[in-house]
């Protein structure tokens, strides 16, 4: 549908079962794609343990899910918040594939959330290094590539609908999406004259396991029952339903393919309606 046969995707943060991470790799694969998951592989201290990471094992997994769909696939473990990495993530990429067509940077940390005047430098510092440091640096050495290339690119940023709006407890989270359209913006601006598009995607809530740890903080700051609260985020939806990680998949593969050509520095809100500005 959106010719993207042989192209070459990296998607960072795609190391987790039922992620959004995951959908997006499975459906560039889908759609022909060779694909890079990259996710941090291993544990890293109280801001990113076992449960809110992608494992080398499940990185496995999911590549052989993408492999199933007949397209060449390797796994690259990459901790985003250092240069070193972001560089070693695009050099294996050129090793397998030779080139660099396309980078998701969906990798984000969102369950580090504290009330702002007990919000404490480190938790401030990982979730920027995760979320905006991360995308900047991959999107820096992805762009070297592109432009050697001289056959452009197409870089897509997972947002949130917090890039829109504000959200209690989430002043890092919120602010670094902020930035990340501020990034996008600007990297559009600048790399349009190498026939590199970079855009954004702002997803409403999802129910992935984050999503899960995110719903249980709120509905419990709320004093709220669980299923209470989700359905409260459902009645205010124009749709009558929460985003499924296939939603922003599908965006995602719109904005890679040429039925985008003319799309950059946008966006996108895929929310059901409940963001539109």
């Amino acid at each position: 549908m959106y010719n993207l046969k042989n192209k070459v995707a990296i998607v960072t943060g795609s190391g987790r079962k039922k992620g959004i991470g995951e959908a997006i790799v499975l459906k560039l694969a889908a759609e022909g794609c060779n694909i890079v998951i990259s996710d941090i592989g291993v544990a890293k201290g109280a801001e990113f343990a076992a449960e809110h990471i992608g494992a080398t094992a499940e990185m496995n997994e999911i590549a052989n899910a993408c492999k199933a769909l007949g397209v060449n696939v390797i796994t690259v473990p990459c901790d985003i918040r250092m240069e070193s990495d972001c560089a070693n993530l695009m050099d294996q990429t050129i090793k397998a594939f030779g080139k660099i067509d396309i980078l998701i940077n969906n990798a984000g940390v969102g369950y580090i959330m504290e009330p702002f005047t007990e919000f404490k430098e480190t938790s401030w510092d990982a979730v920027m290094d995760v979320n905006l440091k991360g995308a900047f640096l991959c999107s820096k050495h992805a762009a070297i590539q592109m432009q050697q290339q001289a056959t452009g690119g197409s870089i897509v940023n997972i947002a949130s609908q917090a890039a829109k709006s504000g959200f209690p407890y989430a002043a890092a989270y919120t602010a670094s999406k902020h930035g990340l359209i501020g990034l996008t913006r600007s990297n559009a601006v600048e790399l349009g004259k190498y026939k590199i598009r970079v855009n954004a995607v702002c997803p409403n809530h999802i129910t992935t396991a984050l999503g899960h740890w995110q719903n249980k903080f709120f509905s419990d700051k709320l004093g709220m029952d669980y299923d209470a609260y989700l359905q409260s985020i459902i009645n205010k939806n124009p749709l009558g339903r929460t985003g499924l990680t296939s939603d922003i998949a599908k965006a995602v593969a719109f904005l890679c393919s040429d039925e985008s050509a003319y799309i950059t520095g946008e966006a996108m809100n895929v929310s059901g309606g409940e963001e539109y500005h």
